[in-house]
């Protein structure tokens, strides 16, 4: 997070601002760089999207293809699909702290999406799915503690019921839902150049 600037609420509980200047054995003094390139610009904002939602370049790469083979502006569908799936459903639902914590949960399979036990992070959740936990899973301490403690405001695209620890999809994810600053049209530049 101090390489790229800004904090993500995804990827860690911990904030940048205690240290507000990048790493490095020279400290603050290591923050008057050079002027950024066009090519760092858009590689950071890529890397902004792949860290804070936890996916390799491979994964990144068939999100793309698919953003940009769809009827919708490639950015914006992008964005929809990275809020999509069902590990950050369930971090921006306020199940886990973290996103890696929300995948290690799913993979565990703690999770039921309309009833069926689903263990696929990567998993893409429809309008109308309703995401529950399991009843064996109904009082794990790291869920309880976080639905106590929800860090990041839940999108209106998530609908929960605090008695049930449901949440249903209302509708489709839009840009402004992405938590953080990130100039999407980067990106787009970045992958139409060497894709």
């Amino acid at each position: 997070m101090r390489a790229l600037g800004i904090d993500l609420p995804g990827l860690s509980r911990k904030t940048m601002w205690d240290r507000p200047y990048p790493p490095g054995v020279h400290g603050p003094k290591s923050a008057r760089r050079r002027k950024m390139s066009d090519f760092k610009k858009q590689l950071l904002e890529k890397q902004k999207l792949r860290f804070n939602y936890g996916l390799n370049e491979g994964q990144f790469r068939r999100l793309y293809h698919e953003a940009v083979h769809s009827k919708d502006p490639s950015g914006d569908k992008l964005l929809e699909l990275l809020e999509r799936r069902l590990d950050n459903f369930v971090f921006r639902a306020g199940f886990a702290p973290t996103i890696p914590a929300a995948r290690q949960l799913v993979c565990h399979g703690h999770f039921l999406v309309n009833g069926k036990r689903l263990d696929i992070p990567s998993y893409r959740v429809r309008e109308g799915d309703v995401v529950t936990l399991r009843e064996r899973s109904a009082n794990l301490t790291t869920v309880d503690s976080s639905l106590e403690d929800v860090r990041l405001a839940r999108p209106e695209w998530i609908e929960f019921e605090d008695g049930k620890k449901a949440a249903t999809v209302k509708g489709l994810p839009k840009v402004e839902s992405v938590p953080f600053a990130v100039e999407i049209d980067l990106v787009i530049e970045y992958y139409s150049k060497r894709l």
